[in-house]
């Protein structure tokens, strides 16, 4: 039998492979998942640091979109309606150098739960704004960056 984690991890890279492919050139990997939180992984290789070596602000970025978006997506793909998703506005701030694997974290999946019903109920477009931290835990705990992003979800007819 096939853990839950390890399912969202290849459907990560069948979404990656199929639909947005620079998602699967960051290679991010998915730490941990439940109905309230997701923790996912992008690695600090050759393909996603910069000149300065540290991560590159664009992996950071992607880093951010799938965190706030797969939760979401796991509550679509639960509700069995045709929900399209996406990103109105994103805000990031830039605490410190990312000199490792970062790790980002978002804890808002019942608030998603709700949004999702909301949009169902509504048939208008309805947005929230999602919180992501990232760290690097092999260096400290302290956050190296915070991103919102305005997740804006309607149901296609």
């Amino acid at each position: 039998m096939i853990s839950n984690l390890t399912k969202a991890n290849l459907y990560l890279k069948f979404f990656g492979v199929t639909k947005i492919p620079l998602l699967w050139f960051c290679r991010p990997k998915i730490i941990s998942i439940t109905n309230e939180s997701v923790e996912i992984k992008i690695p600090f290789k050759r393909r996603t640091r910069n000149h300065l070596n540290s991560m590159y602000f664009g992996a950071l970025s992607v880093g951010a979109d799938i965190t706030g978006g797969f939760l979401a997506m796991t509550c679509i793909q639960n509700s069995n309606r045709n929900i399209s998703l996406i990103f109105k506005d994103f805000k990031a701030n830039f605490l410190k150098r990312a000199e490792g694997d970062v790790h980002f974290k978002c804890a808002q999946g019942e608030d998603i739960v709700k949004l999702v019903q909301r949009t169902i109920e509504s048939g208008e477009r309805e947005n929230m704004i999602v919180h992501i931290d990232a760290i690097v835990p092999s260096i400290s705990d302290d956050k190296v960056a915070e991103f919102d992003l305005t997740l804006s979800l309607k149901e296609r007819i």
